[in-house]
């Protein structure tokens, strides 16, 4: 796939997520999941600025300048805390509708995050170096959103390890 290509689909890929993540804000019970779902809408704003203002270089240039996409994420023990929060409010909050905002989130998620990988494989130079850093950055993305499924539904796992076990210890 062509750089100017691979862009405009990134942005078609952005704003699919980033229209999730609104929908998500405004269909969330639970403050601490609109607070996540609103942060995670920024981010992919953000996504889409970035991708906006990189297109327009590369049709007025045809280079891209060295900037790196940043992220509005929180730091880990931020994310740790909020998602604590929730997991302890989760007998308050309607957990179905939460799963089904969630799950649509992480399906979203890994088609962008899986999109971004193919482009790095299939791309050199500076559109390989700008599409693995969102490879990253959305891999983080279906980190949170996994451990917000984990919490909201109860399955005694925190980021894919497991926190408690029912089977008795010998």
């Amino acid at each position: 796939m062509e750089l100017e290509n691979a862009i405009k689909t990134a942005i078609e890929y952005e704003t699919r997520v980033r229209d999730v993540y609104l929908d998500a804000s405004l269909k969330a019970v639970d403050d601490a999941g609109k607070r996540i779902f609103t942060t995670l809408a920024k981010e992919e704003q953000y996504h889409l600025d970035y991708l906006h203002n990189r297109l327009q270089e590369w049709l007025k240039t045809g280079h891209l300048s060295p900037e790196i996409v940043k992220t509005l994420v929180p730091p880990q023990n931020v994310i740790d805390r909020e998602i604590k929060k929730l997991s302890n409010q989760v007998n308050k909050i309607n957990k179905d509708l939460e799963l089904q905002l969630l799950k649509k989130a992480l399906e979203v998620e890994k088609e962008t995050s899986a999109f971004y990988k193919s482009l790095v494989q299939s791309l050199s130079g500076d559109g390989q170096k700008m599409f693995s850093r969102f490879v990253d950055i959305e891999e983080g993305h279906q980190a949170i959103v996994q451990a917000e499924i984990d919490a909201v539904s109860g399955t005694g796992f925190w980021f894919d390890f497991n926190e408690f076990s029912l089977e008795k210890e010998l």
